[in-house]
């Protein structure tokens, strides 16, 4: 058994196993590793219930912690998923809006446990880059949306 130097621990009120078997539905690169159950009884939880689940997105690794209600998420925290082309960011938006999850502006969205996507196509991240007034269309362009249009983008980049 290998233990990552550094994981990302994420707070989920109970449901930490169901989230993370979703993402590794909807992600390449990614899967549930090991489900731990606690060994007493505990704030969140009596003993035997589930208490951490090991898993990665697109190969980073993750434990979701069900640590009860003390404490929500909220986009200080978000996952930024890479997207090649319109078809791969319609994929990933519908599937998390589509399980109970929530649109937010700029290629934000929130899944069903709370936690926040960004949704980002490289046509995008490519218009930030190259600054300027190109840039500057492309900003403008991308705050008016929800879900990220490529084909909008590309067209504000182009004046």
């Amino acid at each position: 058994m290998s233990i990552a130097k550094n994981t990302i621990c994420i707070w989920y009120d109970k449901d930490a196993e169901a989230a993370a078997r979703f993402y590794a539905e909807t992600f390449p690169d990614t899967h549930v590793s090991a489900v731990r159950t606690a060994p007493g009884d505990n704030p969140s939880g009596k003993e035997g219930a589930v208490l951490t689940v090991e898993f990665s997105v697109m190969g980073i690794p993750c434990i979701g912690l069900n640590g009860g209600p003390a404490f929500k998420q909220s986009e200080a925290f978000s996952f930024q998923i890479m997207t090649e082309d319109q078809d791969e960011t319609d994929r990933y938006w519908n599937a998390i809006v589509g399980n109970g999850g929530e649109e937010s502006m700029c290629g934000w969205c929130k899944d069903k446990w709370g936690i926040s996507w960004q949704i980002t196509p490289r046509a995008l991240s490519e218009a930030m880059i190259a600054g300027g007034p190109e840039a500057k269309r492309a900003f403008e362009a991308m705050m008016s949306m929800k879900k990220i249009d490529i084909a909008k983008i590309e067209a504000a980049r182009r004046g």
